[in-house]
């Protein structure tokens, strides 16, 4: 089906916008920007789901282990320098906190499943993610669960003519299962579990799953045009307004169902902007800024949080607006290089990459990481601490 795999700026727009949210909750500059990672979520159930159901329909199976090593070769390698590069600047330069957490967090990292182990450890996300560098890549974790699972779930049931409609009812179905384990979870005192959990947040990946389909495709492309910008209009501002007043885990409802109701009004959103043509609310989201950002938001994702808790604390004499800016600017020039000279060689086995050269480097710099995790002594528990939860 074409129109699967038609490019959609709009999308890598809204994925700028997500990643600018986040990058100013991080800095303390929007209560709800962590928001942002939820639009993630289900951009990547979309997107995904979309590409393995036009596999399906173009060659009547899905390659399970050709997906993984696109998944692999699109993501992986950029993981792998930020965390070998994080690592060693964190030891040069940071405290003796984070730099024994980031050796502790090193091998969940590398598993996929970092967000399990703040779970299982009991580390909250609100109020112990200062002093841990690699923090955010609970999502990570959270979104490679989901493509070893979801594929293998689509591949079995999305044959023959029915297939489609199987796969939305299962969608909707996980995600209302999801839903339900978010209110049961969600009222703990630390809400860690039910914000990091895999099951709780496998809501907005497959509500982003769900309306890649066909039945929701074909609902959406029978909007009219202006219909549709109006539509487009006000789940943007719903948006931007949760993005704007939610204040974290204080917020009574957010484990209520208000994130349920983000990843909805998402997931609406997105698929009238990739089914009604010629909006002009596609048109503004896939302007040129928004898409430069969302082209880059991945790798612009991994570096900004270690960027933040090992310069935001040397820049104060800025204030909170001008080391933020310096922050950011740093991110996006890491983000940038990441992307020209490792993510785009790799994936597109171009240049230094050229053949099976770009997995070898990958390869070896992932022994490096190993390398660096045996070797560099673990710090004294409790030694060198520094206060950086103006962060947050």
């Amino acid at each position: 089906m074409p129109e699967r795999r038609t490019h959609v700026a709009a999308l890598d727009g809204l994925r700028g916008f997500a990643v600018a949210a986040v990058l100013l909750f991080h800095a303390g500059h929007l209560r709800g920007g962590f928001f942002g990672v939820d639009l993630f979520f289900v951009l990547s159930g979309f997107l995904i789901t979309g590409l393995l159901l036009g596999e399906t329909a173009g060659r009547g199976r899905i390659a399970l282990a050709e997906f993984w090593a696109r998944r692999a070769r699109r993501l992986l390698p950029a993981l792998v320098c930020v965390v070998v590069v994080t690592v060693s600047v964190t030891w040069v330069w940071g405290t003796s906190s984070q730099l024994r957490f980031a050796l502790d967090d090193m091998p969940w990292v590398g598993a996929q499943a970092v967000n399990w182990h703040y779970i299982t450890e009991q580390i909250g996300y609100w109020n112990a993610s200062d002093t841990r560098v690699f923090a955010h890549l609970w999502s990570i974790g959270v979104e490679w669960q989901f493509y070893l699972a979801w594929p293998v779930v689509i591949a079995v049931v999305a044959q023959g003519q029915y297939g489609e409609r199987i796969t939305a009812l299962l969608a909707g179905m996980g995600a209302m299962v999801s839903l339900v384990l978010t209110l049961w979870l969600g009222v703990a005192v630390d809400t860690t579990r039910a914000y990091e959990g895999t099951d709780t947040r496998a809501a907005a990946l497959l509500l982003g799953a769900l309306v890649a389909t066909a039945p929701v495709r074909g609902l959406a492309r029978r909007v009219p045009r202006r219909a549709a910008d109006l539509v487009c209009l006000v789940l943007a501002c719903a948006l931007v307004v949760a993005w704007a007043v939610t204040e974290g885990e204080k917020a009574p409802l957010l484990f209520q169902g208000g994130l349920f109701l983000h990843s909805l009004a998402g997931a609406a959103l997105i698929v009238l902007m990739a089914q009604v043509p010629g909006t002009h609310a596609a048109r503004i989201v896939g302007s040129r800024l928004p898409r430069r950002l969302g082209e880059i938001s991945y790798s612009l994702y991994l570096w900004h949080w270690p960027v933040y808790l090992l310069l935001l604390p040397r820049l104060s004499g800025l204030g909170d607006w001008g080391g933020t800016v310096v922050a950011i600017a740093v991110s996006l020039v890491a983000a940038v290089a990441t992307k020209r000279l490792v993510e785009d060689p790799v994936r597109f086995r171009s240049g230094w990459a050229c053949g099976r050269r770009g997995l070898g480097v990958v390869a070896a710099l992932a022994l490096i990481g190993v390398v660096l995790w045996a070797a560099v002594p673990a710090p004294i528990p409790g030694a060198g601490t520094v206060d950086i939860s103006q962060l947050r």
